[in-house]
């Protein structure tokens, strides 16, 4: 009798490198699956330390051109950010990645997917559910949440032990047991000494950008072109000499050339899990700092002020939830993406917010003057040759323009109605404003 098929979403590092030492052992046949998201990955070494453990076959699936196009892009459209603080860069990275995986899966005529999330993390959630809505006849194991699994392997340390006994060889080690996370957009950082939240996080961890405090003397500026909202031209001077950057991936990741040896993008925060558990994170998110500030600024320009004020208070924060809690159903991208990831992608709410980030994005066309320096991003100045609505001589103090100040006192006036009314009721009150 055949043996059951598993498709593993497999890193090389030391959780999937020990699942899949447990899922052969537990009798399955199992087909390894990568994704180049853009991270800093021996994949050749990956795929043979998969094959040595005992995998039938290794997929390596490049996606890192979909990745930008279809995810990050559209997250700097409507300036994505969870509570404030954190660019999203592991979320944005899963639809992608999930929709890959199934694909292998169905190739390889596999019964159940698997991965190596934590139980308490949110990417068991972000990945199952994409899983279920690209497959609904899929399986899938999660270690992690299987008692015969975290029972016997309770944390990294017994990984390590077990990686060791099994003669797997592992690049976390005891004395550094965080795990890390990266793709193009960002690397994270969490588990082992971070756990504590008043520990400061060792320099030696950092592993995209340099540390601010040894970056270089002289600020290094470039220039950001959007078109539409979307980034769509990089200039920037690489050893003396003028460079342009046009191509999506390449642009992106030319920007994170420039951020990363400025010491841009790093936070360490605490985070609220979809599952109701606090977080601490520590994340380096270089290039999107970057183009999602340039993005900003230039909205100042060329958005209109109640179109800027609706998308920031529905679009961004319910664009920013859904993609952290992995309900990318509703996730605003190009509609291409929904249409290569099954039925359940088309949703009313999903086309009401996709229509709504491209209506706003329409004239957020220009050209942002930028400078990166010691751990900061700053805005050098900011043009558009199409967009009209900012006037410099209407705005000027030292001219008069068409804009007839005496006009300003019924504004005023109208504005301070309820204003009187409010403070005439408290004062007969007695209540001190």
């Amino acid at each position: 009798m055949a043996k059951e098929k598993v498709c593993l979403a497999y890193s090389g590092g030391l959780d999937t490198s020990c699942i899949l030492a447990w899922l052969i052992e537990k009798d399955y046949d199992v087909v390894c699956f990568m994704a180049d998201v853009g991270q800093e990955e021996d994949f050749e070494a990956a795929k043979r330390k998969a094959t040595k453990i005992g995998a039938k076959a290794v997929y390596v699936e490049d996606l890192r051109k979909e990745f930008v196009e279809e995810l990050c892009f559209p997250a700097i459209q409507c300036n994505a950010i969870y509570e404030s603080v954190y660019l999203l860069g592991t979320s944005l990275a899963r639809p992608v990645i999930a929709r890959a995986q199934i694909a292998v899966a169905q190739k390889e005529g596999c019964q159940f997917v698997s991965h190596g999330c934590t139980g308490k993390g949110n990417d068991q959630v972000r990945f199952e559910l994409a899983f279920y809505a690209l497959n609904p006849k899929i399986k899938v194991i999660a270690p992690w949440r299987d008692p015969a699994f975290y029972q016997v392997y309770a944390g990294r340390n017994d990984l390590l032990a077990y990686a060791e006994k099994m003669g797997i060889p592992v690049t976390s080690t005891k004395s550094k047991p965080w795990s890390m996370d990266e793709n193009l957009a960002h690397c994270s950082y969490e588990a082992g000494i971070l756990e504590d939240p008043d520990v400061t996080p060792p320099e030696d961890m950092w592993k995209l950008s340099i540390d601010p405090l040894k970056a270089p003397d002289k600020p290094e500026d470039f220039l950001l072109e959007f078109k539409k909202g979307i980034p769509s031209k990089l200039e920037y001077q690489e050893k003396g000499k003028k460079t342009v950057v046009t191509d999506p991936l390449d642009l992106f990741l030319a920007t994170n050339t420039i951020a990363r040896r400025n010491g841009v993008g790093r936070i360490d925060i605490l985070e609220n899990r979809f599952i109701g558990i606090k977080s601490r994170g520590c994340y380096e998110t270089p290039g999107l700092t970057c183009l999602r500030a340039a993005h900003i600024d230039l909205e100042g320009l060329t958005l209109d002020r109640e179109v800027r004020a609706l998308r920031d208070q529905f679009v961004t924060f319910n664009y920013s939830k859904i993609l952290y809690n992995g309900m990318f159903s509703l996730i605003l991208a190009p509609a291409t993406l929904y249409s290569k990831l099954g039925g359940l992608y088309f949703s009313p709410e999903r086309e009401f917010l996709e229509a709504s980030i491209t209506a706003s994005q329409t004239h957020v066309n220009g050209t942002v003057r930028c400078r990166a320096y010691k751990g900061t991003f700053a805005v050098l100045g900011r043009s558009s040759e199409t967009e009209k609505l900012y006037d410099m001589n209407e705005s000027s103090m030292d001219e008069i323009g068409d804009f007839a100040p005496s006009d300003t006192s019924g504004f005023i006036s109208v504005q301070a109605i309820r204003l009187k009314k409010y403070g005439s009721m408290k004062q007969e009150a007695g209540e001190k404003m």
